[in-house]
């Protein structure tokens, strides 16, 4: 990594493990939906100031009101993140509009289904292309300038699926794990360079109330289904927040199944490998047959873009709280009902 110490600016004691949020100028790829726009929203809720990456300029447009109307300042690039040069103007409008580039979220990415041999080699290539590439060129149009302020995070949305592959979604599975690499080899960079002030992150989401289910290349003859249990984009965002504040190497955007499977792999990879197969095979599809499709690989999907992809994400998140809470007071009621061993201790006699 080409660094020029000599035009860094010292890193601010406690930047980089207390970025305020309210005024930080960060770029959110793939905002027009699902967790991009999730945590465009939540930026904007905490006053940041936003530059919106995405290929659709109308759902663009409406992100960005919602942002306003929160009272934040947000910038629509309608970008398609495989296209460097478009990524790297984001950057610069950001610098040009803001005057610098505090974080930037790398959120876009599509999903081809379908068998390894059934797939088409173009939509393999393609979400490779947008998962991997559009995260490798926002990550060269952020880095330089973070890197000559010796201040910024970067933020990178992999997946649990980089940790553990699924079938019926090799090109998606390569992707998130290429992420992982990626953002380890940049924070040892960085690290290696002396760069104390510009952090890179990644997060791991478990499965996501998005339209991504939706929205997919699909050559199953099987309508795609998210696998429970299935979680609001809202946790991801929150997330985001919370890694653009406190930047750690990589944390699981997802809740106790989600880090029982990855805790499964670390004791058991061949055990939880068969697991995730099982599920995706009986529960990632429907028997409802529908034609092959492109998705939104090579265009926007048609209709209004949206945070939700209907597998109420969000509801079920409250009813998995409720039954928390509930087993929580059960378990404090039982702890108090136990009787005292110290009541129950003959006393001593003196």
């Amino acid at each position: 990594m080409r660094v020029h110490p000599s035009r860094h600016e010292p890193a601010r004691s406690g930047y980089c493990r207390d970025m305020r949020i309210k005024g930080c100028v960060t770029v959110v790829t793939g905002a027009s939906s699902g967790i991009g726009r999730a945590t465009a929203l939540a930026l904007a809720h905490r006053g940041a100031r936003l530059v919106l990456v995405a290929r659709d300029t109308e759902a663009l447009g409406v992100v960005a009101v919602e942002c306003t109307s929160l009272g934040a300042t947000a910038v629509v690039v309608p970008t398609d993140v495989t296209d460097a040069a478009a990524v790297n103007r984001a950057a610069e409008i950001a610098v040009e509009r803001f005057g610098r580039l505090d974080a930037w979220v790398n959120a876009a990415s599509v999903i081809a289904f379908g068998s390894f041999l059934d797939v088409p080699l173009a939509d393999t290539r393609r979400v490779l292309d947008v998962n991997v590439m559009g995260a490798v060129h926002g990550c060269r149009a952020a880095l330089p300038r973070m890197i000559e302020r010796n201040r910024g995070v970067v933020v990178t949305v992999s997946s649990i699926l980089g940790v553990i592959a699924q079938p019926y979604g090799s090109s998606y599975a390569m992707s998130k794990f290429a992420l992982r690499g990626l953002g380890g080899s940049l924070r040892e960079e960085l690290r290696l360079a002396g760069v104390r002030g510009v952090k890179v992150s990644t997060v791991l989401p478990a499965a996501i109330d998005t339209p991504i289910w939706r929205d997919a290349a699909n050559h199953t003859g099987r309508r795609p289904c998210a696998i429970p249990p299935v979680y609001a984009p809202e946790r991801v965002a929150r997330i985001i927040v919370n890694q653009i504040r406190f930047p750690r190497r990589e944390v699981v955007a997802g809740g106790l199944l989600g880090r029982a499977l990855l805790a499964q792999y670390k004791v058991s990879p061949g055990s939880a490998e068969r697991v995730l197969a099982r599920d995706v095979e009986h529960l990632g599809f429907s028997r409802e047959p529908v034609p092959t499709s492109p998705g939104n690989l090579y265009r926007p999907a048609p209709g209004p873009r949206e945070v939700h992809g209907g597998w109420h994400g969000r509801r079920r998140e409250r009813s998995r709280r409720l039954l928390g809470l509930g087993a929580l007071g059960v378990l404090t009621a039982v702890v108090r009902r136990r009787p005292s061993v110290r009541s129950h201790r003959p006393r001593e006699r003196t």
